[in-house]
């Protein structure tokens, strides 16, 4: 590497993680108060809050990540061009590429680096703070919220399986007043199972009071009903299936998304899966934010010569970051909307910030 190249990556990755320290430290001190009379009230020990706060590094680096680059790509170029050592760069025969191409590849090993935390870390990390949430709180809080009871549930199974439960208790694995559907490919359906109670008992479940319906193709009932005071269903969803349909996507990994979409495209709910595509793209396409914004701050960079240059980089780096998140934002609701593909509207954002930051680079004299 050139003693220019480790130069200009020093200076970028000391402002980078500077920012980076500052704002989980921020983030923290400002959590810390808010909840300062919980934990002085439950006695939270020092050892639960060091690690309760631990959880919150990998989804803060990932957040915080893309705007520390810009910021330090905006002050260390402009800082570079307010003292005219781009010019001398530049005369001495360097292309504005082979100023920029150790940042530039910094960039994209830091966008892999983020791909891979936000899927391996960030899900685990989640839902670890939740747990340790709750261990901070008194025994009662803990035991009320072990037995929370979860009103009007939907699932959407295997083998085209609609799941109606009025009420699901996580901590005893039981089911009240629970309605299964069952479809055909064309979405007719074939059977209907009603019981009034289902409790998972040794990998099985256990309707109690079921009554199952048999229809043909036009809708119509075959046979009589089959009451069974106590029957045993083949079905191979576990509580844990039925909690994950409360998980947020952005709370699981790219494998369990994926298989999450795989089984609800055996239901035929369109909406449901054409809004999770989205969200599955995304998550392949929101790490490359840092290297989309770090070449959006080059050219903006090298056009600043004031002298508050840390003052112009933080006004411009915030509003950049304002108007890329506000066009992602746009893109994703066109696409949850179905005026977009998925795959297109999870990518358009960062393709036309690419575009337009290359044609300013471009234009750079």
């Amino acid at each position: 590497m050139r003693i220019l190249d480790r130069y200009i990556l020093k200076s970028v990755l000391t402002i980078t993680f500077i920012c980076i320290g500052t704002f989980l430290f921020l983030y923290i001190i400002i959590d810390i108060f808010s909840y300062l009379e919980d934990i002085l009230k439950y006695k939270v020990t020092w050892q639960t809050l060091i690690k309760y706060y631990t959880t919150f590094f990998p989804s803060i680096f990932v957040q915080v990540c893309p705007f520390s680059c810009l910021l330090a790509t905006l002050y260390t170029f402009a800082k570079l061009n307010r003292s005219n050592e781009i010019i001398a760069m530049r005369a001495s025969g360097i292309s504005i590429l082979g100023i920029s191409k150790t940042l530039i590849i910094f960039g994209f090993i830091l966008s892999l680096a983020i791909f891979w935390i936000s899927d391996k870390y960030v899900p685990a990390a989640q839902a670890l703070n939740q747990s340790l949430k709750y261990e901070m709180s008194d025994k009662n809080k803990k035991l009320e919220k072990q037995k929370e009871t979860i009103v009007n549930l939907a699932m959407y199974g295997m083998r085209n399986r609609l799941f109606f439960v009025n009420k699901f208790t996580p901590y005893t694995k039981t089911m009240e007043n629970i309605i299964i559907l069952e479809q055909d490919s064309h979405q007719n359906i074939t059977k209907k199972i009603v019981a009034n109670k289902g409790i998972y008992k040794d990998g099985f479940w256990v309707f109690y009071q079921c009554i199952t319906y048999e229809f043909d193709t036009l809708g119509q009932i075959l046979n009589e009903p089959r009451y069974a005071e106590e029957e045993i269903m083949p079905f191979t969803e576990t509580p844990q299936e039925f909690l994950i349909q409360r998980q947020k996507p952005e709370s699981m990994s790219i494998a369990q998304l994926n298989d999450y979409i795989w089984k609800l495209s055996k239901s035929g709910a369109t909406t449901v899966i054409r809004n999770l595509k989205v969200d599955l793209y995304q998550r392949y396409t929101t790490p490359f934010t840092t290297l989309v914004l770090i070449l959006l701050g080059i050219p903006f960079s090298l056009r600043m010569r004031k002298r508050a240059t840390g003052v112009s980089s933080l006004g411009i780096s915030i509003m950049v970051a304002f108007l890329y998140y506000v066009l992602s934002a746009v893109c994703i609701a066109l696409g949850k909307g179905g005026v977009l593909p998925p795959v297109i509207s999870a990518s358009l954002s960062h393709l036309i910030i690419l575009s337009f930051s290359l044609y300013l680079i471009m234009k750079l004299p």
